[in-house]
């Protein structure tokens, strides 16, 4: 099966789960069908499914993904002994673990195509993850606490796992408290990535999207907190600070040239 008659197969597939969804017609361009899948996806609540269409969307999203280009944190010059900065979409990134800006609700955005980092990271890992999600958060039986971390498989992403941790959402001014729950996710996320055993962790810009932490102080946070555990645990773990914005980018590079 190509990579049209797979997306195909999906969206048809999709709009057949639903009966107000059946007369939607499915866009001849690749770039409409491409949107309309991933809304669809978006907006599906976690419950069963086929083998068979599970299958399908996994050889689509590995190959779109392929499509891509996946990078091999590897492959990355290290700005210090351990610490790499890369710019770039961390649904890409090979390495053993990716961290997702997380809402309370712990199973992914759903709005239809939105771009945050939560979104994009359940788009391009599959159905399955907000299925597992949904599975920790029944057992739980109640909304993420800010500061924690949780870790599930990575499915149809090239890292092997997903560390999904929920950041402070700042209102008007940052408080103190904001700060010390931002340092928590950052460590929280690492030691759940230790563990586990893993032995790199790639870090988005936590909190600084749609919750407003300001971008500089989020950056000094994240690079003093990760310095302080390898320090305090003598961890050996390997850190990629990843950054979409140039804005960012640009941060990162002076701060971490300052720390090294």
């Amino acid at each position: 099966m190509e990579q049209n008659e797979r997306r195909q197969y999906l969206i048809r597939y999709l709009l057949n789960e639903q009966e107000s969804y059946r007369d939607i017609q499915i866009p001849a361009e690749a770039v409409e069908q491409k949107q309309l899948l991933r809304a669809l996806m978006n907006v599906r609540p976690p419950r069963d499914i086929s083998e068979e269409f599970l299958a399908v969307q996994n050889d689509y999203l590995t190959e779109a993904t392929r499509q891509k280009g996946i990078i091999d944190y590897q492959s990355l010059s290290p700005v210090k002994d351990g610490i790499y900065l890369w710019q770039g979409d961390i649904t890409t990134l090979k390495c053993d673990a990716i961290v997702n800006a997380a809402n309370s609700g712990m199973t992914g955005c759903y709005v239809p195509c939105h771009n945050c980092i939560d979104n994009c990271i359940h788009t391009y890992a599959g159905i399955q993850l907000r299925s597992r999600c949904a599975e920790i958060m029944n057992v739980q039986g109640h909304a993420e606490e800010t500061g924690k971390a949780k870790i599930t498989p990575a499915y149809n992403l090239p890292c092997s796992y997903v560390i999904h941790t929920v950041g402070p959402i700042i209102y008007d001014t940052v408080r103190a408290a904001d700060e010390i729950m931002l340092s928590s996710c950052y460590r929280s996320c690492l030691e759940t990535a230790s563990q586990n055993g893993l032995r790199s962790i790639a870090f988005c810009c936590i909190s600084t999207g749609e919750f407003r932490f300001p971008n500089r102080r989020a950056a000094e946070i994240a690079i003093q907190t990760v310095d302080q555990y390898r320090k305090e645990t003598d961890s050996e773990i390997e850190v990629i600070f990843n950054v979409f914005k140039d804005k960012d980018y640009d941060i990162y590079t002076e701060l971490l040239c300052r720390h090294s």
